[in-house]
């Protein structure tokens, strides 16, 4: 069974996205991703907490909103925040680096 990953940032247009993008064919996990604020793309929704085995979060303040708007849901799950500032733009190679080398120890070997 795939281990279940969402990526987190504020309006899921460069950060959360991009990490979808890169982690996407990996063979041990699925990716969605989605946004905290009003304004996202796709914001996220309950159905992809509780789908989430893991959720990773771009900065500290994405997991305080998390916290503020599905604290309840998220009992037992883990949530990562990642350090990536928001200062790139979708799939810029420094980000994609920043990525694999921040996420890489959350996916199941194998």
């Amino acid at each position: 069974m795939r281990k279940h990953l969402l990526f987190l940032c504020s309006r899921n247009k460069l950060r959360s996205p991009t990490a979808e993008a890169i982690f996407a064919n990996h063979p041990a996990v699925e990716v969605d991703s989605a946004g905290l604020s009003s304004d996202a793309e796709v914001p996220v929704s309950l159905e992809q907490i509780e789908w989430a085995d893991l959720i990773l979060v771009m900065e500290p303040v994405h997991r305080r909103r998390l916290n503020q708007k599905f604290g309840r849901a998220l009992a037992g799950k883990q949530v990562v925040v990642l350090d990536i500032p928001d200062r790139f733009e979708f799939m810029d190679p420094a980000l994609v680096e920043l990525l694999k080398q921040r996420c890489g120890r959350y996916f199941p070997k194998g």
